[in-house]
C-alpha cells in the first residue's frame, strides 16, 4: 500500500515546497511573525503577516510571498484559502469540550509535539489562546489562531506528521497481513451450526422498561429488560448486555431480540455520563468527554443490576451471569470480573502516549484507569462467561496470564477495526487471559469497530435521531449480515457453554458472503509469533 496524503497535505507540500525552491531566504521576516516548517530535514521560514494579508486581501499584494503562491495551481490556492479561513472551533463545539477533558488534553500535547510553540511541546499557550478568543469571537478560524498565539517561533513538523502516516500505514499493512496469514494457516472450513429454525425475523418481541433507584447516581438507572421466548428449553444463565462509550440500547436489539427468543433473559443497561445523551451533548458543545469517573460509575451500574437481582427487586431468571458488552462495555465486563491493570500501568501509558495516541485511540481510555481505585464486588464469583465485542485492553494486561478471570471468554473484532486493531487488542487479550478451553477469538473479514451498531433506516417521514450516521468506510462490508453471523455464533457459543461442550473449533465459516474466523489459544499464539 502506498501512503496517500490528504489533498490538505498535498497542497501544504507543495506550497512549502515552491516557496523553498524559489529563495525564499532572502524574504524580511520579524521575528514574533515566523512560521518554521519542517520538511525534510530543512526548516522552511513563512512570514505570518504576509500570509494574513494574502489571506484577507480581495486584489492579491504584490508580496514576495504572493509571487510564490502565485506558483501553485488554482484548486491549491483556493484549498489553502478555505484551510486558513475555516474556524477550528466555536463557543458551542465539541472540540472545545473535548479539549477540556483529559483525553483532549492528551490529544492536544500530542499535536503539540507537531506544532511547537516557542519550543513548548504541552499545548498550554494553544489551549489557552482559543479560550481567550472565545471570550470575545463566537468561533476561531487558523489564521485567527496563528495570529493570537503569544509566540516568537511556530514550528510545524511536518516530518513528524509523515511519521504518524507512516505508522497508520505499517498498522493496516499488519492487518492486511494478517488475513494472509490466516489463509496459510489452511484452516478447515466449518459450517455454520445454524440456529436460523430458531428465529422468526417476523414475531414481535419489545423490551420492557424498567427504571431502578441507585445510590451511586442522581438520576435513576434505565434497563431494558427481554423476557426469554423460549420456555422449553432450560437455561440458567441471564445476560446483562453494555454498550460502548456513546452508545445506545437500540443499537442492540438486533442482538437482544435474538437471545430473548432463544430462551435467554436479556437486561441492557443505558450508563449515564457516558451514554449517547452524554455524547450528543458533547458534540453540540454542552459539556466535556466522560472521564476517568466513568469506569468506576458503569461498574457501581452493573453491581447495582446484580445486586437488584438478588434481592429480587429485578424479578428475571437465570442463576450465571453472562456479560456482553461492545467498546468500553466490554472493558467494563472484564474489569467487572475481578482483572486488574497489571502493575505498571503509568509508566506504559508515558511510553505509549509518547506518539500520536490517535493510532490506537483505545489507549487514552486505557489511561485513565491510572490510579483509579475499582472495588471488586462480589458479581466477580456469579460470572460464567463475557462476550467481548471490539475489546481492547494491551496496556491493561500485556503479559501472558496478567488478566486474572475465570469466565469463558469470546472476543469478536474484525479486520477493518482502527479503533481496536484486532492484532494488539483481540488476538494479544486472548493471551493475556487464563487459558480457558472454552475462549476463543472470533474475527470478522471486513468488519470494523462500528459493525456491531444496528443503525434503523428513515421510514418515511420519519427519520433517526441517532449520532452515529456512519457510512460504509466507518461500519465495514455487509453490517446486517455481520450482526447476523455474529448472533448465530455468539448463541451457539453460549449453548455450548450451558450444555457444558467445548466450544466452536478453529476454522473459517461463511455466511452471506461473509468470512469469519475462529480462533483457539494455539492458534492465536501461532499468528501472534510467526
Amino acid at each position: 500500500m502506498s501512503l496517500v496524503r490528504p489533498k490538505g497535505m498535498k497542497f501544504v507540500v507543495g506550497l512549502l515546497c515552491s516557496l523553498f525552491v524559489g529563495g525564499l531566504g532572502g524574504m524580511p521576516l520579524k521575528a514574533a511573525e515566523r512560521l518554521e516548517v519542517q520538511l525534510d530535514g530543512m526548516l522552511i521560514p513563512i512570514s505570518i503577516r504576509e500570509l494574513v494579508d494574502w489571506e484577507s486581501s480581495s486584489e492579491r499584494t504584490n508580496s514576495e510571498l504572493n509571487v510564490w503562491l502565485n506558483l501553485l495551481d488554482r484548486e491549491s490556492r483556493v484549498g489553502l484559502l478555505k484551510l486558513l479561513q475555516a474556524p477550528l472551533l466555536n463557543k458551542r463545539s465539541m472540540a472545545r469540550q473535548l479539549l477540556r477533558s483529559w483525553a483532549g488534553r492528551q490529544l492536544l500535547e500530542d499535536v503539540s509535539n507537531l506544532i511547537r510553540i516557542d519550543g513548548d511541546s504541552s499545548g498550554t499557550k494553544v489551549f489557552n489562546t482559543l479560550e481567550k478568543l472565545l471570550e470575545n469571537q463566537y468561533e476561531v478560524s487558523t489564521i485567527d489562531l496563528l495570529q493570537a498565539l503569544p509566540a516568537e517561533k511556530i514550528r510545524v513538523d511536518l516530518d513528524a506528521l509523515l511519521q504518524v502516516a507512516t505508522r497508520l500505514r505499517n498498522q493496516l499493512q499488519n492487518q492486511q497481513k494478517l488475513l494472509l496469514s490466516l489463509e496459510e494457516f489452511s484452516l478447515d472450513y466449518r459450517p455454520l451450526n445454524s440456529i436460523s429454525s430458531s428465529y422468526n425475523s417476523n414475531q414481535k418481541v419489545f423490551p420492557e422498561p424498567f427504571v431502578m433507584k441507585v445510590a451511586h447516581r442522581s438520576v435513576p438507572l434505565t434497563l431494558e429488560i427481554w423476557r426469554p421466548q423460549k420456555t422449553n428449553i432450560s437455561q440458567n444463565s441471564w445476560v446483562v448486555l453494555m454498550p460502548g462509550l456513546g452508545g445506545s440500547p437500540n443499537h442492540f436489539h438486533w442482538l437482544s431480540r435474538r437471545l430473548s427468543q432463544n430462551g435467554w433473559p436479556v437486561v441492557v443497561l443505558d450508563h449515564p455520563g457516558s451514554d449517547l445523551r452524554a455524547v450528543r451533548a458533547l458534540l453540540e458543545g454542552r459539556s466535556p468527554l466522560p472521564g476517568a469517573e466513568m469506569f468506576s460509575e458503569r461498574l457501581a451500574d452493573l453491581n447495582s443490576v446484580f445486586l437488584a437481582k438478588k434481592n429480587g427487586e429485578l424479578e428475571i431468571g437465570g442463576d450465571k451471569l453472562i456479560l456482553v458488552g461492545h467498546s468500553l462495555g466490554a472493558l467494563t465486563a472484564l474489569l467487572a470480573s475481578g482483572a486488574r491493570p497489571e502493575v505498571g500501568l503509568k509508566n506504559r501509558c508515558y511510553k505509549e502516549l509518547s506518539d500520536l495516541s490517535l493510532i490506537n485511540p483505545s489507549l487514552l481510555l486505557q489511561c485513565q484507569l491510572v490510579d483509579v481505585p475499582l472495588e471488586k464486588g462480589e458479581i466477580s464469583n456469579s460470572i460464567k462467561s463475557i462476550i467481548a465485542l471490539n475489546s481492547f485492553g494491551s496496556l491493561l494486561w500485556p503479559s501472558y496470564g496478567s488478566a486474572a478471570l475465570s469466565a469463558s471468554v469470546l472476543l469478536i473484532g474484525g479486520t477493518l477495526d482502527l479503533i481496536t486493531p484486532p492484532l494488539s487488542e483481540q488476538l494479544s487479550l486472548l493471551m493475556s487471559i487464563k487459558p480457558n478451553v472454552f475462549s476463543r477469538v472470533f474475527l470478522v473479514e471486513g468488519a470494523s469497530h462500528f459493525s456491531p451498531i444496528r443503525i434503523e433506516p428513515n421510514i418515511g417521514n420519519k427519520r433517526t435521531d441517532d449520532l452515529f450516521k456512519l457510512g460504509e468506510e466507518f461500519v465495514g462490508v455487509k453490517p446486517f449480515e455481520v450482526q447476523n453471523l455474529l448472533a448465530e455464533q455468539i448463541i451457539f457459543f453460549l449453548e455450548n457453554i450451558n450444555n457444558g461442550q467445548e466450544s466452536m473449533q478453529s476454522g473459517y465459516r461463511e455466511m452471506a458472503g461473509v468470512r469469519a474466523y475462529v480462533l483457539d489459544r494455539f492458534n492465536v499464539e501461532r499468528l501472534l509469533t510467526q
